[in-house]
């Protein structure tokens, strides 16, 4: 029976990956405020920088204006001139649409790669909660393991007053009581550092709140909806945008050109055969045409190969960090199956220490055992559940590996 229950067990596993109860969002809430506000800045930096890449094809109009004064004869003179200039690519062999497209593109890539980022922090922040409330459990496990080192310490002290022991035993268990207290010792530090850790990411307190059930879905789930991958995919598509717009700036371009300009002189008066003319005038026109280029330059197929073997690679890249993350998923799985065992054993030795306890709870009344005996497996009753609460956290924490990249909006 219990070699069905395991591999159905085993099927479900295998045919499922991670999925939380709390939706995306609500995880955000294990990291502090200002961690989350400067998340917020780096989305907004992506689309201050996204808008502006995709209106550079967008020339600027350019305005002139001077003003001068001088007096080379008696009458003191002024010019002035303005000027409003427009040179406007309007055709690109498709290098304006190609910009366009690679702006949103670059856009998407940023958002992920902050969305990849932000879910980093936030899988420390839970695994380090989660580290948290397992050390407290193997804290409440240890000081069990120092309780029955104590009583087998009183045992052999009793056996080696009364001669039934020598006095290696008594120093063997006076040993193995010190290495339980030491360990003890090391988890409680373990734990403040924890604590410490958690405090610098976090407003929450650990001790307020609780982990998130992290659950199962299938694989296929895991790899569609993988931060990660969409990451490598919107890069594919950049780098694809960018190798068309690397060729078509090498193309003929055809740009709008177009002006206004005003000018106004006043004091230009000289003496000509006697008599006092007045040169002084205001003018302005406007001027419009178009003009077509094309840059020669000795680096284009360069250029232009650069920038296809950019895409070629990212190509490769997201393939490869596919079959990555698959590798990934089964080897979590793996690692879950293995818990699922320990989780299984602990249970078969409740069931063992439940029973000794029992038989020896009716023996201990007849007159046959100890209350050392009794005490004992009481413990060992109770480290064995503690055990199979550390085991769930590690599964937790398995899951979290895989969390870290899954987002299922």
């Amino acid at each position: 029976m219990k070699a069905l229950k395991l591999s159905v067990l085993l099927c479900l596993l295998f045919s499922s990956c991670v999925y939380a109860d709390e939706n995306n969002t609500s995880l955000d809430g294990y990291i502090s405020d200002l961690k989350q506000k400067q998340f917020s800045y780096d989305y907004e930096k992506n689309e201050a920088e996204s808008s502006k890449l995709r209106d550079s094809w967008i020339a600027p109009l350019r305005l002139n204006y001077s003003y001068s004064r001088s007096k080379p004869f008696d009458q003191e003179q002024t010019n002035q001139n303005a000027a409003i200039k427009m040179d406007q690519p309007i055709f690109q062999f498709g290098g304006i649409f190609y910009g366009i497209k690679f702006a949103s593109a670059s856009r998407r890539y940023s958002d992920y790669s902050t969305d990849v980022a932000k879910r980093k922090m936030i899988k420390e922040t839970i695994s380090i909660l989660m580290q948290i409330k397992q050390t407290a459990l193997r804290v409440k496990a240890q000081e069990l393991q120092i309780k029955n080192s104590e009583i087998n310490l009183a045992q052999k002290k009793e056996q080696y007053l009364s001669g039934q022991l020598d006095s290696g035993f008594l120093d063997n268990a006076i040993i193995q009581r010190n290495i339980v207290i030491q360990s003890l010792y090391d988890l409680q530090t373990n734990k403040e550092k924890l604590i410490t850790q958690f405090a610098t990411l976090s407003d929450l307190e650990y001790s307020n709140v609780s982990i998130p059930n992290l659950e199962l879905i299938n694989a296929e789930e895991f790899i569609k909806h993988n931060i990660v991958l969409k990451r490598n995919s919107a890069e594919v598509e950049r780098n694809r945008y960018a190798k068309n717009t690397t060729i078509a700036k090498y193309l003929p371009q055809v740009s709008l050109t177009a002006g206004y300009n005003w000018s106004k002189s006043e004091g230009q008066e000289f003496f000509a055969g006697g008599n006092l003319i007045d040169s002084s005038n205001e003018n302005d026109y406007y001027d419009y045409g178009f003009r077509a280029s094309m840059p020669l330059d000795l680096n284009t197929f360069r250029d232009i190969e650069s920038a296809k073997v950019d895409y070629l690679k990212s190509k490769v890249v997201q393939k490869d960090k596919q079959r990555e993350l698959e590798s990934l998923f089964k080897q979590v799985m793996h690692n879950i199956e293995k818990y699922d065992k320990k989780i299984s054993l602990s249970d078969e030795n409740k069931e063992i220490y439940s029973k000794l306890l029992d038989d020896t709870k009716k023996l201990f009344a007849a007159g046959y055992k100890t209350q050392y005996d009794v005490d004992t497996l009481q413990n060992s009753l109770e480290i064995q559940n503690l055990d199979s609460q550390v085991f769930e956290i590690d599964k937790q924490l398995e899951l979290l590996t895989l969390y870290e990249m899954y987002v299922n909006n």
